[in-house]
């Protein structure tokens, strides 16, 4: 899967930009504030239909004018067929073939994107959300059906929330109306998490080897996908309902007292253990690096195992992070496999063979030149 051609109007601090790229590595590099994350933003939009930077579409809009847009010309091992993606007035308008999609849901994961940013390197020391964000971001693209599942689960679980904050010790608490909800958000919930499941085991298999290599055969990872509490045993799938009516019968008072549902996928993390210890606790920073590393190679390789392809590599300033035995294995593991779109501050100081074949971009003010020009 490839980004042959890339057209921003009034996005961000773009007025206008065409760029046709090649198929391997392309390096943007500039000084900061330039605009070089806001073309792997773009691209990443075109993937997810909304930016991994800000929640808030009017923000990607040029100052002063009223809308945006960003078009792409994508190219699959079958067809090659535009995507488009405008913000404006009439809100979000997503389009495949130059036809407007009912739904958000219909566009995303057309394009496939893997994308390296310096927050990721926050993975194993941050919060639980962050990591519920990454499970959610690569199954979505991935998995129509997941997507679906997560909105309409978001979209319950925010209903039941409120109807627990609002009537919760009220004398007219409807248990009929709350146990139909409550069917509803359990039904959802075994399916989000069967999915996370799968998709954590196949990242296990995939990322292990990736990292015993990286670490110099000195370290050995896995990958759990966990709950929040003990009292769910997601290694019983099959009765993983039965488990959640339960669970919710018992915990109802404690519910209404706080006004929020407090068990369910929305609650779950991703567990790093690093030789059978807590990578969170116990791994160095170099050691957290590596663990992200390997997440992000075995990422490429799970989706090439399930759509067919490579996805697209965005790497978003994230070299400087990486010393340059890590930089060489993450070059050489893509090198002629994905098309990879890299920014960074100046090219020197890159340690790279790819370097010789590279497109490399200048970005300046939202302008862009190609070297030579």
């Amino acid at each position: 899967m490839k980004v042959k051609q890339l057209q921003l109007k009034n996005y961000r601090n773009y007025e206008l930009l065409d760029l046709t790229f090649n198929d391997g590595l392309t390096i943007l590099t500039g000084e900061n504030a330039q605009g070089k994350t806001n073309l792997l933003e773009a691209i990443f939009l075109l993937s997810m239909a909304k930016s991994h930077r800000t929640n808030h579409d009017n923000e990607l809009i040029r100052w002063g004018e009223s809308y945006a847009q960003v078009e792409a010309t994508i190219e699959t091992k079958n067809y090659d067929f535009p995507l488009s993606l405008s913000f404006g007035p009439k809100g979000k308008i997503a389009k495949v073939n130059y036809i407007e999609q009912a739904k958000l849901s219909h566009f995303i994961g057309k394009l496939n994107v893997v994308l390296f940013a310096p927050e990721d390197l926050q993975l194993i020391k941050g919060s639980p959300s962050l990591r519920r964000k990454f499970l959610d971001s690569e199954l979505g693209q991935s998995h129509p059906v997941y997507l679906q599942a997560l909105l309409d689960y978001n979209r319950i679980l925010k209903q039941r929330n409120r109807y627990l904050k609002e009537n919760g010790y009220k004398k007219q608490f409807d248990q009929v109306y709350f146990d139909v909800i409550t069917d509803q958000l359990i039904e959802k919930a075994v399916e989000i998490i069967t999915y996370r499941i799968e998709f954590v085991e196949a990242l296990d298999e995939l990322a292990r080897p990736i990292h015993k290599s990286l670490s110099n055969q000195r370290d050995i990872l896995s990958l759990e996908y966990k709950s929040s509490t003990s009292k769910l045993d997601y290694e019983q799938l099959d009765t993983l309902d039965q488990q959640f009516h339960r669970l919710y019968e018992n915990s109802l008072e404690r519910e209404k007292e706080r006004g929020v549902t407090a068990y369910g996928p929305h609650r779950d993390d991703l567990y790093f253990a690093l030789n059978e210890k807590d990578a969170q606790n116990f791994a160095s920073q170099g050691q957290q690096r590596t663990i992200v590393l390997s997440l992000k190679l075995a990422e490429i390789e799970w989706l090439n195992n399930r759509i067919g392809e490579y996805p697209i590599l965005l790497l978003d300033d994230v070299l400087s992070e990486l010393d340059d035995n890590r930089q060489h294995i993450l070059m050489s593991q893509i090198e002629g496999k994905v098309q990879t779109f890299l920014t960074t501050a100046t090219i020197k100081g890159l340690n790279l063979t790819q370097l010789e074949h590279a497109q490399i971009l200048y970005v300046e003010d939202g302008q862009i030149t190609e070297e030579g020009e």
